[in-house]
Parts: C-alpha cells; structure tokens; sequence
C-alpha cells in the first residue's frame, strides 16, 4: 500500500545510528516515529537534537511505523529483525545482516513465510566512487584484478566481531557486485586474543577476474582503497576521498623534448553522501517500489557471509 509520507523508526543512535537519523530527519517524505537505544543517557540528547522521541516501549511504538532502520551490533540484528516482522514489511538493517550463515538462512526463511522486504546496509555500493569504478568495469572486457584494501586501527566501538565482519565484508560484497559469483578463495591472517585482527584473501571470480583483498585492525594508517588492473589501462581509486585516476599507455609522441609514454585522466566523482543516496533507495522501494542495482537484499547478504566464513575458517585453522 502507498502512503504519502512513510512512518519511520529507528533502533539504536550510537556512533553510527545517530548519522542515519541526520539523514532520515532530512527526508520530507520521512516522518520518524520513534528512536529506540538500549543506552538512554547519550540517545537523549541525540533525540533532542533531532526532535525525535525516545521511545521507552519498543512493543507499542512498533505498532505505529510503517518501516524500520536498525543499527545496533552485529549480534543483535537477528533478534530485533525477527521481533520487528511481527509488526513491519520494511526493514533495513545494517550490515552484515547477521554473524552467522545459519541466522542469514533463517531470515531469508522469515523473509519470504512474510513478505518482508529486507534491505542491508552496504554502504559502499552508494558510493559516488564505486558507481564510476562500475561503469568502468562494465564498460571493460579486459579486467585482470581488483585490489581492495581496508584498513584502520581497532575501535574501541566494535567488540562482537572479528576484521572480516567489520571491515572486508564490504570489500567480499563489492567484489561480488563488481565481478559476480566466486568459484575459489584463499585466505590467511592473524588472530590477537583469538579474533582475527588482520586478514588477507585471494578471490576467484567465475568470470576469470581476481579479487585481493586486505583488511587490518592493526594498520595504523586509515586505508579505503580499490586498485584495478587491466590489460590496457590500470585504475586507482580512492574511496575516502572519492578520487580516481586511470593511466593508460598510449603512442610516444614529442613535445618540445618531452617524450609521453603513458596519460593519467581524472575521473569526476560526485560528491553526494552515500548514505543519503542508499536511505533514499529504501524509502523509495517503500513508497514507490523504485528499485536501484545498487540496493543490497538477502541474498547479497548471504553470497558475503558464505565467503567471509570460509575465509574465517581457513584462517582459524592456519592458527592452530
């Protein structure tokens, strides 16, 4: 059913939580309902400034919405998805969807027994970057690899989940949107209080392209990086900064002494949030059922949680 203006709540406003609420209190087809955090003495003044309220009785005020955005720990999104399909059809949740293949599969299960429509939060495939570096690939017959390269310092804000489920899950996810279904993966890493702190993995793509992938907990240095080699142009990419930059070979030519063997370009990237493009796509499948390749579902969740358990596993094993 369409309505004029989508009823909206929100679970949990922490670190991250509370920036999907700026976004959300900007959409004018948006009306917040409620803000629901488990820690009330920070999400009370984060209510306050967006002028929402903070709900102390999460059964009833589920009743009054017509979607739902969670954004609490990992751990968490089974339960709060499977008490809130009891109430909503419209539910995003961020990523990854669960901590487990086994709690992906049973909401997959839930999902279809009830209609719902699931949409997780992999950000990066709303990346102005990503969407360039896209229409490059798709636009190429000639792509040898990508690298992919995630790296900052631990945070003391994520606890329940090791370097993959934090941060390569969304490199897995952009590997498969980038070059489609994996046939093989190789992975090794280091684990600091049996978590797994650093990792490192050699994707196989049915398509013959391979994706590297590094990700580290323990770089001091804050990377977001995608490098693509192709046999006739190499493509380097800046995902923090949204710059990308394509060099190319091309006939020798001389000006005034100067001898040119190779051209870099500048690829123009827009400077749009990339949470504000991928919340407007899930109000608009609410509202509209306008759909964008660019929305993550359940069975993207679940192609990036079977790879990031092998990887898991492989590199558990090599530590033993």
């Amino acid at each position: 059913m369409k309505v004029e203006n989508l009823r909206v709540g929100i679970i949990g406003i922490g670190n991250m939580g509370k920036n999907h609420l700026r976004v959300l209190s900007t959409l004018k087809a948006v009306e917040i309902i409620f803000a629901y955090d488990i820690s009330i003495g920070e999400a009370v003044k984060t209510a306050e400034k967006y002028g929402v309220r903070l709900s102390n009785n999460l059964l009833e005020d589920l009743k009054l919405i017509d979607a739902l955005v969670i954004v609490t720990p990992t751990h968490t999104h089974y339960d709060y998805v499977k008490l809130a399909s009891n109430y909503v059809k419209y539910i995003f949740v961020e990523k990854p969807l669960t901590d487990s293949l086994e709690t992906t599969l049973d909401l997959e299960k839930l999902a279809i027994d009830n209609d719902l429509y699931i949409q997780v939060g992999f950000i990066e495939r709303f990346n102005p970057t990503i969407l360039e570096i896209k229409k490059i690939i798709d636009s190429s017959s000639n792509v040898i690899n990508i690298d992919f390269t995630r790296t900052n310092r631990l945070s003391n804000r994520i606890t329940d989940v090791d370097v993959i489920l934090d941060l390569m899950i969304h490199d897995i996810d952009m590997a498969i949107f980038l070059n489609g279904k994996v046939n093989n993966i190789s992975a090794y890493g280091v684990l600091e209080d049996n978590m797994i702190v650093f990792s490192s993995a050699l994707l196989t793509h049915e398509n013959g392209v391979f994706s590297r992938l590094t990700a580290s907990r323990v770089t001091e240095k804050r990377i977001r990086q995608i490098s693509i080699t192709c046999s006739d142009m190499y493509v380097d990419c800046n995902l923090a900064k949204k710059e990308i930059y394509i060099s190319k070979q091309t006939i020798e030519q001389s000006y005034e002494n100067i001898s040119l063997s190779s051209v870099e370009e500048t690829v123009y990237v827009s400077t749009q949030e990339a949470l504000l493009s991928e919340l407007l796509s899930f109000v608009n499948y609410c509202l509209h059922r306008l759909t964008d390749e660019s929305i993550s579902n359940i069975n993207d969740a679940k192609d990036a949680i079977i790879i990031a358990k092998k990887i898991q596993k492989q590199i558990k094993e090599m530590n033993l």
